[in-house]
């Protein structure tokens, strides 16, 4: 025979299990739907980028914007990063994304994660010659149906080779 608290912990264990819903893996169309929107949303950012206007990167970020860099650190808030992109990127940098890169996830009650490689070029230079590449992580959140970045983190940062 089993101890008391052996049965009640087993009791406990199996209620807990039947109470958990099972969640339901997200369906082919609404991982494409997801897929879709991040696409068009990260390629809106950076358009915006490439052609610095910082009126639609600032209607695309949250306020409270955490932007951490693998070579500049962390920096919050929507307005240094504005700044500093007026600053070290318009007209400086231009960033595409790597085909083939993109991945895309739901993060349940909150939006996506969006990863990928990106390679940046000088404007002006043969655009066949980037400058360097970088992977990086974006979290999305959706309220209401309107999405704003959040985080995001650039890394792994490196010059090409020549």
């Amino acid at each position: 025979m089993l101890p008391l608290d052996a049965l009640r912990l087993g009791a406990l264990l199996l209620l807990t299990f039947l109470s958990m819903k099972a969640q339901a893996p997200q369906s082919p169309a609404d991982r494409n739907n997801l897929l879709q929107t991040i696409t068009a949303l990260d390629a809106s950012l950076f358009d915006a980028y490439n052609r610095c206007d910082l009126e639609k990167m600032g209607a695309l970020v949250a306020d409270d914007l955490e932007f951490y860099h693998d070579q500049t650190g962390l920096s919050v808030g929507k307005t240094p990063f504005l700044a500093d992109t007026k600053k070290y990127i318009c007209g400086k940098v231009r960033r595409d994304l790597i085909p083939g890169t993109l991945e895309v996830y739901p993060l349940k009650g909150y939006g996506a994660v969006e990863l990928g490689v990106h390679r940046f070029h000088h404007p002006g230079h043969d655009d066949t010659e980037a400058v360097g590449e970088a992977r990086f992580v974006m979290l999305w959140r959706n309220q209401g149906g309107a999405w704003t970045l959040t985080r995001v983190i650039s890394y792994d940062h490196a010059a090409m080779a020549k």
